[in-house]
């Protein structure tokens, strides 16, 4: 049985997103795989992002101030697509 999407480490996840990027660049699938890679692909991607976005909460709500003390930073959002 699969593991649920949040379950996925995200090293595993990196590493299956490489692996498909390789399947398809290869250009010996068949448009049918193609597409089941590329939608794998989405969902994996889907999921180091969030792996990554919740990092960033947990480094910043660990953040020392000047003083040496843990405070806790708002978490700056960003509209853009960088």
């Amino acid at each position: 049985m699969a593991k649920p999407d949040n379950d996925v480490p995200f090293e595993e996840a990196m590493q299956k997103l490489e692996t498909i990027v390789d399947a398809m660049e290869s250009g010996e699938l068949p448009l049918e795989s193609l597409m089941a890679k590329f939608e794998e692909g989405r969902r994996l991607s889907k999921i180091c992002q969030t792996k990554l976005a919740q990092a960033e909460v947990k480094i910043q709500q660990l953040e020392k101030n000047a003083a040496g003390d843990l405070t806790l930073r708002p978490v700056e959002t960003s509209n853009s697509n960088d």
